[in-house]
């Protein structure tokens, strides 16, 4: 289905929606060409909060609004992945908000309300590029996680582009905790603490 995109620049993209991946979640692609042989792709986990409503504290929206630009700049594909909270889902990521609010890491919130620190999965992702016949790619992202799952799944990562760090006063303490739980944010501003975990 052809669709235009404000965020893409204006330009029309394909829509596609998937059957038969491994979970039940309703995942679609947004595919902008004529794709290179090597196609950037943004996978790209849903965030009502930030990328409908705008908030300020995730960077979420700003990162999908930079995946846009680029794709629409160079042909690409963006998968939008419906695992809400790192998957915990919309209604318990807005509890651990509360959790949040008194210096808790949005990761240690997660895990205080009894589910993982993030529980996404990127099996479905290397599903649906391997239906649009991307097996080789160049990946648009901070999480070594995204790239070892993607490869773990048969998707060849030939290259790997990092995100922009969009530090703001409001998520600073948000994007810290994405830094040290492993993300890769090259910031002065963030501090230079070591990862806890190279693979959340």
């Amino acid at each position: 289905m052809p669709i235009a995109l404000s965020r893409a620049e204006g330009r029309t993209a394909q829509l596609a929606t998937f059957r038969g991946l491994a979970d039940e979640g309703e995942h679609f692609a947004c595919v902008i060409g004529p794709l290179p042989a090597v196609p950037l792709v943004r996978v790209h986990s849903e965030c009502v909060t930030g990328d409908v409503l705008g908030s300020t504290r995730c960077d979420c929206g700003p990162q999908l609004d930079e995946a846009m630009k680029q794709l629409a700049a160079e042909g690409g594909i963006l998968l939008y992945l419906r695992q809400e909270g790192r998957g915990i889902g919309l209604y318990n990521k807005i509890d651990t908000y509360h959790l949040q609010d008194r210096q808790i890491d949005t990761f240690r919130a997660n895990e205080l309300i009894g589910r993982g620190a993030d529980e996404r999965r990127y099996d479905v992702a290397a599903q649906m590029l391997q239906a649009l016949g991307a097996n080789r790619v160049e990946l648009l992202t901070n999480n070594p996680d995204k790239v070892a799952q993607l490869r773990s799944h048969g998707v060849e990562v030939v290259a790997e582009r990092t995100t922009s760090v969009h530090l703001t006063a409001a998520n600073a303490q948000y994007l810290k905790a994405k830094r040290e739980y492993g993300h890769e944010l090259h910031s002065t501003e963030l501090g230079t603490a070591p990862p806890r975990s190279a693979t959340a």
